[in-house]
């Protein structure tokens, strides 16, 4: 699949760590972001998450020229379907 999936984490969360895993399975290549190690990013993922460090937050941007796609704790199915679009 193209287009770019950018996840946003941390080092203990289980929930990125089992996303990450099934998109390595399914060739889905990622960015990956530490928001313990960057605090821009951390107050990304606030903003998106009504002001919760919310992990995994997924950014999907479709390689079809189509709008970003911004998911908390999606299913591997669903950011399938967002590079997709």
């Amino acid at each position: 699949m193209t287009g770019t999936v950018t996840m946003y984490s941390t080092t203990w969360c289980g929930y990125c760590v089992r996303l990450k895993r099934q998109m390595e399975r399914e060739g889905i290549a990622y960015n990956e972001i530490n928001i313990e190690l960057d605090p821009e990013s951390a107050s990304f993922v606030e903003k998106i998450n009504g002001g919760d460090q919310t992990v995994p937050t997924v950014v999907v941007v479709p390689s079809g020229g189509g709008d970003e796609v911004v998911m908390t704790n999606p299913s591997l199915a669903q950011v399938k379907k967002a590079l997709a679009a």
